[in-house]
């Protein structure tokens, strides 16, 4: 394990909790099409893709009306409900120590970055890279270059993705940086699925290994 030259994050179920306004926003625009709601599990285990990139699947010719009730039902409760992940506050401001950071997910570019900013996070990474911000979401790897362009790197082996399930590991490996797993993925088939080249159960475990390599230099 290398001290890495930048780590880009994922947002949701990675660093914050925001999937109560996920689901109250889905079943808003299931309700309208007449399709079934999901369960909060069946939101944390299917909710992968960027909107622009899954909405067309769900909801065929209609999925831009769809996305505008969508929206409407996450914008109404989504900073009432978000939560750090456990820990998490801690280890970002250790891993601000560490590396250059950035944020990189397929939730709204605009939802993304008022969530940051309502946690009071902002100052602590160098961009806040959500869907629709590039010509391609996650897990096209543009999405990836643009967050470590800011970070005044390119995308590549020095660089760690730090995510939650397997299309985070699979954006890291396109761009050619180094999938980290943090939790247990138990909502993604858990970490053989993923096969990240690093993995962290927890937060405090992240914590701990950064901690040792901040007194390496970099690339050592």
């Amino acid at each position: 394990m290398k001290r890495p030259r930048a780590i880009v994050w994922d947002w949701d179920n990675t660093l914050a909790d925001g999937w109560p306004a996920i689901r109250a926003g889905l079943n808003a625009a299931f309700r309208d099409a007449g399709l079934p709601e999901w369960t909060l599990d069946e939101v944390r285990e299917r909710v992968r893709h960027s909107l622009r990139d899954s909405f067309p699947h769900l909801f065929g010719a209609r999925w831009e009306h769809a996305r505008d009730i969508f929206y409407a039902g996450v914008r109404a409760t989504h900073l009432e409900v978000l939560r750090p992940m456990p820990d998490t506050e801690a280890l970002i401001r250790g891993a601000a120590q560490i590396a250059p950071m950035a944020v990189l997910s397929n939730k709204s570019g605009p939802l993304l970055r008022a969530e940051v900013s309502h946690l009071g996070w902002a100052p602590l990474f160098r961009a806040l890279v959500g869907a629709g911000d590039c010509a391609g979401d996650k897990p096209d790897p543009r999405a990836m270059r643009v967050a470590c362009a800011a970070c005044g790197v390119p995308a590549g082996e020095g660089v760690w993705y730090v995510g939650d399930n397997a299309l985070d590991m699979d954006a890291a490996r396109r761009a050619g940086c180094v999938p980290v797993l943090l939790g247990d993925a138990a909502h993604d088939g858990g970490p053989g699925v993923s096969n990240p080249a690093l993995h962290f159960l927890n937060a405090t475990q992240m914590t701990d290994a950064l901690s040792a390599l901040d007194k390496l230099p970099v690339g050592r």
